[in-house]
């Protein structure tokens, strides 16, 4: 992190005039300053959204055994060749096998154990016909004369050939013992977990989700639900940046409606930084005579507060607090809160996170429109990016102007050298959705 005599905010009356970030250089400090956290040990369940810190061998084979894939009957083939319906191959029933079985009848020529789904193969069958291919066996259900009594000789009758191997799942067919399954960043979802349940493992070494705080602070913002008044808004950046850090993979808290008070903002940020691992606050960071963020960030010391080559988004703060949390914090205004998230924070929690893919996808698409871009500016423009790989503007470009961020399905990147774009023109989009 640079020193904060080459990036706090002053004005030409004030002195030299601040030195003005790229965004390229801004993102570079931040991510240079963050490494993933410390990989620990969890539950499967406790894991799910967490990344692989490990590579994950099978200690055996999955399925363990050879098993029924069918309900059925567990044959030989050669007791089944040349069997029809007309024709049946007729053969002794001598068990039946139950998924979880562990006595297991043996099949000698001209016998057949009823199998269930998931069921142990008994030595000596070669094969599984289906029930479908059968009779059903002596009677209804389990074998029984019309008096209910068991039926000691219970035949089925196959009514068409089964070859060798047929339904049945091999041992090792799937993992075998000492195949790598999983890799080291893979995301854990539904599927891994279950795998790793599959071949034994109660617990995986994961690198945690990072806690986030998201603070937004500003006194003329009121809580969703409340009555506004003269001057108010409703809160909507700390559920909109709350929502993305756990879209990102973080688990994150909302503490919205901070007021323009130092103490009351000192004693907010002491009381969160037991639970966070970085916190991202919004507002505050322009050059207003209220603005009280940098006020309080900068007697923490580590601090630095920017001037970027970007619309929208040119204030933005970075450092550390406490023991050491980092911190972002973002310009007020949602759009272009939301987009500084986009393009920085989101890194920095997928980092965290030990993910592989730390950015948004970027594509190329044809402009469906012209464009003008400030002179020495990088623009972000909300776009809907559309299959057939063409890409509209959508709403103006003020960055209070929510309706069509929430419109919006990507970013299109305008160069700070370029102030205008024409239709039918090559652009770069972040695409914000998959």
């Amino acid at each position: 992190m640079t020193g904060s005599t080459e990036s706090s905010c002053c004005t030409e009356a004030e002195g030299p005039v601040p030195r003005m970030w790229t965004v390229d250089e801004h993102l570079a400090d931040v991510l240079g300053h963050i490494a993933p956290l410390p990989s620990i040990e969890l539950q499967l369940l406790d894991a799910q959204g967490c990344h692989l810190d490990e590579d994950v061998v099978a200690a055996g084979d999955l399925p363990p055994f050879d098993n029924s894939s069918m309900d059925g009957y567990a044959v030989r083939t050669a007791d089944t060749a040349g069997a029809t319906s007309q024709y049946p191959s007729v053969l002794t029933v001598v068990g039946d096998i139950a998924a979880g079985a562990g006595e297991l009848p043996k099949i000698g020529p001209g016998q057949a154990a009823r199998i269930m789904t998931g069921a142990p193969m008994p030595p000596g069958a070669e094969a599984v016909a289906p029930v479908e291919w059968t009779d059903g066996g002596t009677g209804s259900g389990r074998a029984a004369d019309s008096m209910g009594a068991p039926v000691e000789n219970e035949e089925v009758r196959v009514l068409r050939p089964v070859t060798e191997g047929a339904h049945i799942r091999r041992r090792g067919s799937d993992i075998a013992a000492g195949d790598q399954v999983l890799t080291t960043g893979t995301l854990l979802g539904p599927t891994q977990l279950g795998l790793l349940a599959a071949i034994g493992r109660g617990t995986v070494r994961v690198r945690p989700r990072p806690r986030v705080v998201v603070l937004s602070t500003g006194s003329e913002l009121v809580q969703p639900g409340d009555p506004v008044g003269p001057g108010q808004i409703s809160d909507s950046n700390s559920y909109t940046l709350t929502a993305a850090a756990r879209d990102a993979g973080a688990i994150a808290y909302r503490v919205g409606g901070v007021p323009d008070d130092a103490a009351v903002l000192r004693a907010v940020l002491e009381d969160q930084l037991g639970r966070a691992d970085l916190i991202v606050t919004s507002g505050g960071v322009s050059v207003g005579a209220y603005d009280v963020v940098k006020e309080v960030f900068e007697s923490y010391g580590g601090v630095d507060f920017r001037r970027l080559r970007m619309q929208p988004g040119k204030p933005q703060g970075f450092g550390r607090i406490g023991d050491g949390v980092p911190l972002l914090a973002l310009p007020g205004n949602p759009v272009s809160s939301y987009i500084s998230f986009e393009l920085f924070v989101r890194p920095v929690i997928r980092t965290m996170l030990g993910a592989p893919d730390i950015h948004r996808p970027v594509v190329q698409a044809v402009c469906g429109a012209d464009l003008r871009s400030p002179a020495g500016r990088r623009q972000f423009l909300r776009g809907w990016y559309s299959p057939d790989g063409s890409v509209q503007a959508v709403g103006g470009e003020g960055s209070h102007l929510v309706g069509a961020l929430a419109r919006a399905n990507c970013l299109i990147t305008v160069p700070e050298d370029t102030t205008s774009v024409a239709a039918g023109s090559t652009v770069d989009v972040v695409l914000l959705t998959d």
